[in-house]
């Protein structure tokens, strides 16, 4: 996995589905190449202070360490972008929140794939 720096890349990942938890949003773009995941992390300043924002991150990219490189899409762009509930949210349950988030984006990305390849009968 590599780390989205760029303000373009965090811009046009911003473009693509979203999902939100308590303490974080998800946001995923998928890419025409074939790189690797690359993951990137925001905290406004709306959720605190330098120090509560970096302890919010550091808690984000915590949980994408712990979690299992399968759940997320290849060539794809992720940013999660913490919220203030993330300070003081049990690790546990916010581990948890990540892989049912990431796993509703799958299945909504099934859902609008499945819906676009069925032709409608007599809808010409």
């Amino acid at each position: 996995m590599e780390r989205l720096r760029q303000r373009a890349d965090f811009l046009a990942v911003a473009n693509g589905a979203r999902l939100a938890s308590p303490a974080f949003v998800v946001q995923r773009l998928p890419r025409e190449d074939r790189g690797p995941v690359r993951i990137g992390f925001t905290v406004s300043r709306k959720v605190g202070t330098a120090t509560e924002r970096n302890r919010v991150r550091r808690r984000l990219r915590e949980l994408v360490k712990q979690l299992d490189p399968a759940a997320m899409r290849p060539h794809s762009d992720y940013v999660l972008v913490g919220r203030r509930v993330a300070l003081h949210r049990d690790f546990a349950t916010m581990f948890d929140d990540l892989k049912t988030t990431l796993h509703r984006l799958e299945k909504a990305r099934m859902e609008r794939h499945k819906a676009a390849s069925q032709t409608v009968p007599g809808a010409d």
